[in-house]
């Protein structure tokens, strides 16, 4: 097995896009701060919206203006901020029913109740999402063997973080 050479890294001190284009997120090291924080990264083209959520049992309701999905068609990555009750499971979803243009649900792998209302966020797809203690320690991340496939771009989405590099081939 060869050494691989075309590593290449970027560093941002606030949310935004690290490369555009198709890649592999091999690793990333990040500096937290004082507050408790949280790193999500994002294979998309476009920034990730904020969006609110609830679940009851393993249905997640996602409240987002004009979404425009379709039911059994449309895949969306989800990120989700404590709300009353728990955390709902980041991940990438099939978006199960459209009730209104402005509402749709997913399906949890885990199920509970969270109150309606819950931050979260929207991107084309997650790739992954690291917490932070409330300390300014460096957090790193490795990702063995060929890392992860981002089809369209990376975009780091930065809360209560001091700085990431991000490294990718």
């Amino acid at each position: 097995m060869t050494m691989q050479t075309d590593v290449k890294s970027g560093h941002l001190n606030a949310s935004g896009f690290i490369y555009i284009g198709r890649n592999r997120l091999r690793g990333m090291i990040a500096v937290g701060s004082a507050t408790a924080g949280t790193i999500n990264m994002w294979d998309t083209t476009a920034t990730p919206v904020s969006v609110t959520y609830g679940r009851s049992d393993a249905t997640i309701t996602i409240t987002h203006t004009a979404h425009g999905f379709k039911a059994g068609i449309s895949t969306v990555g989800l990120t989700f901020a404590a709300g009353t009750g728990g955390t709902a499971t980041n991940g990438n979803y099939l978006v199960a029913t459209t009730p209104t243009a402005d509402t749709y649900t997913v399906t949890d792998i885990n199920s509970g109740s969270i109150t309606a209302g819950a931050a979260g966020t929207e991107g084309t797809r997650w790739l992954t999402s690291v917490d932070s203690a409330n300390t300014s320690a460096v957090v790193s991340s490795l990702f063995p063997a060929e890392g992860l496939l981002a089809l369209n771009g990376l975009y780091a989405q930065l809360s209560n973080q001091t700085g990431i590099t991000v490294f990718y081939a």
